[in-house]
């Protein structure tokens, strides 16, 4: 359907046996808090990418990274819309004529203004 020849995803997933919960210490800790009470947990060795600093940078860079991505991008189409509204005279606060008079917002008996 959609007549694309794709040959496989764009990506290597890696094999999951290329992690070991023995490189990660924080990981060994808790399999040995496990063990201490009778436990295992046999999933444990998926999260081990999570503590490669090397290949996946730290918990904190990754968090500020998935924030901020946009932001710089954001940021300068901010500007670059003051920068033109400035340029061509917009003013948002020019449609409240007349409201600062009388008290009643220019809402008399007689209706709408």
């Amino acid at each position: 359907m959609g007549g694309h020849d794709h040959h496989g995803p764009p990506y290597k997933v890696p094999d999951a046996s290329i992690y070991k919960v023995a490189d990660a210490p924080q990981l060994v800790e808790v399999e040995r808090a496990l063990a201490r009470r009778g436990l295992k947990d046999p999933w444990l060795r998926n999260e081990v990418w999570r503590y490669n600093v090397h290949q996946f940078s730290t918990h904190r860079s990754r968090l500020m990274n998935f924030l901020f991505k946009g932001f710089p991008l954001g940021f300068a189409a901010f500007v670059a819309t003051i920068g033109i509204e400035f340029a061509l005279g917009i003013d948002y606060h020019a449609h409240h004529h007349g409201e600062h008079g009388d008290g009643d917002h220019g809402h008399g008996e007689g209706g709408h203004h």
